[in-house]
């Protein structure tokens, strides 16, 4: 395999990092491609509020999902597990013991490399990995940058390479936090990295997450779940706003059921459980058993006591996975927005797209029929709100 070692303070991780990253993976063919935090940077001091660690990590994992290439891109936190300073050599032996027979690459912005030479155990990395030095299409160093190349060969007999960026994002990370303290600066970040650093209050942010404009509450929302999920959060938003307006409910309703219905799809049973104890949510046999179900009950409490929502926005992502009697016109309108957004592929999908603008219960009953009987082929037990749903819909059908 060809793998790239991607290191730095991460602080934060932001779009230069991540087309670096792909014009390395591209250039190089890598196989796999590891961001790496340095856990303390031997180079230089963070800043005294600077995030921690880990927090340093949890973005870099964020923006390594958001490159949507999950089984050659990852963060990994192997220098967070080592004491003092995080020396690349270090890194780099531990990783060749990792894959002894592979062909390592360093990947380092123009800086680094014209003083590569003056780290820590030059000769250790030098002669383990190739390097990868990013410059933009027209750096008037690019002389330079060749030079001190040659002389990498000729003094270690470094493998090195330099590899030209047309879209190289030209900003500082000092630039960037200073920008995040001013409450600028998000266009320089994947939106779900930004969310999360709203999220924490990293970086002087001091957002109000009970009032956050609809882009910020998209930043939030994207950061809890994986990268692969956010289309079809954005198709739910987009097709909840067209049936609120064609409905006569409330779009700006449906467009934060949307955004937030699916905020903690990705939580673990242990996390989904220990959220419900905390909030009070009272769960049934098959709920505490079932991830599936309990995303909607937390993602509810999370809309309700962190993002301040409205009852009734709470109240349809609560029921929005299995239905229930007496359900809203909200609650209906997320209801089958979830099942028959855009992205979605399935046998009948086609016709509960139209049964959604001429019939809507008609729609939300053929929806739970098909739950229902998706259920019972895989032989897993059918909710009993599901359920309720249905026959009170079939029999309103029927009088």
């Amino acid at each position: 395999m060809k793998i790239g070692i991607y290191g730095g303070t991460f602080d934060p991780p932001h779009l230069g990092h991540m087309a670096a990253a792909r014009a390395a993976l591209d250039a190089l063919e890598l196989d796999k491609l590891l961001f790496v935090p340095a856990a303390v940077p031997p180079h230089k001091a963070l800043p005294e509020d600077a995030p921690s660690a880990e927090e340093r990590l949890a973005m870099t994992a964020i923006l390594a999902d958001a490159m949507l290439r999950p089984d050659r891109v990852e963060a990994d936190g192997l220098e967070l597990e080592r004491t003092g300073k995080s020396f690349s050599s270090d890194t780099v032996q531990a990783l060749r013991a990792r894959w002894p027979e592979d062909e390592l690459w360093f990947l380092v912005g123009t800086d680094m490399f014209l003083s590569l030479q003056d780290w820590h155990e030059p000769e250790t990395i030098l002669s383990n990995c190739g390097i990868v030095a990013f410059a933009r299409a027209r750096d008037d160093r690019m002389e330079a940058l060749e030079r001190h190349a040659a002389r990498l060969r000729e003094k270690f007999g470094a493998k090195v390479r330099v590899i030209q960026i047309p879209d190289l994002v030209e900003i500082s990370s000092t630039e960037l936090r200073g920008l995040l303290a001013m409450g600028k600066g998000q266009e320089w970040l994947c939106p779900s990295v930004y969310g999360y650093i709203l999220m924490h209050g990293l970086y002087g942010t001091h957002a109000d997450l009970e009032h956050l404009d609809d882009a910020d509450l998209r930043a939030c929302s994207y950061s809890m779940m994986k990268a692969k999920r956010i289309r079809h959060v954005k198709g739910v938003e987009e097709e909840g706003v067209k049936l609120a307006l064609h409905w006569g409910a409330d779009p700006e309703k449906a467009r934060k059921a949307g955004i937030l219905h699916d905020c903690t799809k990705y939580w673990d049973l242990e996390k989904q459980l220990r959220t419900c104890e905390k909030y009070g949510i009272v769960l049934d046999d098959l709920e505490r058993r079932a991830v599936k179900l309990l995303h909607a009950k937390t993602g509810a409490a999370i809309a309700r006591y962190v993002f301040g929502m409205p009852e009734d926005v709470c109240e349809a992502i609560y029921w929005h996975t299995t239905g229930k009697g007496d359900m809203t016109l909200l609650d209906k309108i997320l209801y089958m927005a979830d099942y028959m957004e855009p992205g979605r592929d399935f046998e009948g999908v086609e016709r509960l797209r139209e049964l959604a603008y001429t019939d809507l219960d008609e729609a939300v009953l053929l929806g739970c029929e098909m739950s229902i009987q998706d259920m019972e082929e895989r032989g897993q037990p059918i909710h009993y709100r599901t359920q309720e749903a249905y026959d009170q819909l079939r029999d309103r059908k029927r009088d």
